[in-house]
């Protein structure tokens, strides 16, 4: 009690000495009068007791502040969603580019419209698609009407029946039309239109290509056995894990499938994302390591050949590549392919070209998902490709074709 007493008192006195000090000015407030402060006993009490719950909430706050601090969290990685990053392309950060060239395999959903038929819409595309494939089937394909069979009898009766010439043959002719006509493009589209000559370019090479694969499949275990490790199961795995990566670099074309179709204004791209980044001729690289998986599956003299024909073709394709890219757009592909190299990684390792921090965002993107599931069912397809190369060997050769019907 006499404690208490002697804190009252202490209180007290403190106050009334407080406010019988003179209080110096302070510039910018005004001066509070004295009677305001009337204290009462009551108001003496009051506090008095205060500190007595303020020392109790200091106890709670200092006990709260000594709890053992959390360990830091790791930072996050913001990864989006799957659906929609496909559904519409999420920019990389693009800070160190040139920004001379495009943003490859860009997608936005909200973009695309089927329309009507005539018009830049998928439903034209797919018409269009339709249109050319049954092109190719009727007068190339089908051996009443068309007339692969006639061409292959030929080039088999040139090469005398010896199956390692008539691939050759291919191996010749192939890159002759399809890389002669890419090289006309220029003249053909000043003639007849940039999509009409896409038409013009992409019928031969699509009839030839298919001719080829078919005989391919048909022969690929012709000539000399040098090994046969595709029983091993491990070889298989990995000759389809390097296949399955081969059509993300074999195909960038599908980075839009319209000009493709002819049905929006096919144009000589240049690129500066995405792949492109790893290498300039992801084609040349897909097709590399294309041919080694189907090495490591058949080690046949054929096969061998032929790999070495696929390979070769698009080596020259990495010059004439070049050529036409520096025509479309001199300097601005000078400055791009000073950044980039045709050997995977080299300019990155060389310090030449820096992948962003975001760099996943240029490749989660409609067109690569597109591959990928292409691959997949170009794989689960192999025994009807197989069936079907069989069927056009054994149906041989079927004189003549629509054309002849027509004409007589």
């Amino acid at each position: 009690m006499a404690t208490r007493s002697h804190t009252r008192c202490l209180i007290l006195a403190s106050t009334w000495l407080l406010l019988l000090l003179p209080c110096p000015p302070v510039e910018g407030l005004q001066a509070v009068p004295r009677h305001r402060f009337a204290i009462t006993a009551t108001t003496t009490r009051s506090i008095a007791a205060r500190p007595a719950r303020s020392t109790r909430t200091a106890l709670r706050m200092s006990s709260q502040q000594q709890e053992p601090p959390q360990p830091p969290q790791p930072p996050g990685f913001d990864l989006p969603n799957p659906l929609s990053a496909l559904a519409k392309s999420s920019p990389s950060d693009r800070s160190a580019d040139l920004m001379v060239g495009e943003d490859a395999a860009v997608f936005d959903w909200d973009n695309e419209r089927m329309e009507r038929l005539g018009d830049r819409g998928w439903l034209t595309f797919f018409a269009a698609v339709g249109a050319i494939l049954t092109a190719v089937a009727v007068l190339w394909v089908y051996p009443p009407t068309g007339y692969a069979d006639d061409f292959q009898a030929l080039l088999e009766d040139v090469a005398g029946g010896n199956s390692h010439v008539v691939t050759l043959l291919y191996g010749i002719i192939f890159p002759m039309v399809h890389s002669g006509l890419a090289s006309l493009r220029p003249y053909g589209e000043r003639i007849v239109g940039a999509r009409a000559w896409r038409v013009v370019f992409a019928f031969p090479s699509l009839c030839l290509a298919y001719s080829w694969i078919t005989y391919f499949i048909a022969h690929v275990h012709d000539g000399i056995q040098f090994y046969d490790i595709s029983t091993i199961p491990w070889v298989h795995t990995v000759a389809w894990f390097v296949n399955f990566i081969s059509f993300l670099f074999l195909y960038p074309s599908v980075f839009n499938l319209k000009e493709v179709a002819a049905v929006e204004k096919p144009q000589v791209h240049l690129w500066e994302t995405g792949i492109i980044r790893i290498t300039r001729h992801p084609q040349f690289v897909g097709q590399v390591l294309w041919s080694l998986a189907h090495l490591a599956m058949v080690g046949t003299s054929f096969d061998l050949l032929t790999q070495t024909l696929l390979v070769g073709h698009h080596a020259f394709a990495c010059w004439n590549g070049d050529r036409r890219l520096l025509a479309e757009h001199g300097d601005n592909f000078r400055r791009i392919e000073e950044r980039t190299s045709i050997v995977p990684f080299r300019a990155i390792l060389e310090g030449r070209q820096k992948l962003p921090p975001d760099y996943y965002k240029e490749l989660l993107r409609a067109p690569y998902a597109l591959i990928a599931v292409g691959s997949i069912g170009a794989y689960l397809a192999h025994p009807y490709m197989q069936a079907g190369a069989a069927l056009a060997k054994n149906t041989g050769l079927v004189d003549g074709g629509v054309f002849d019907g027509l004409l007589g």
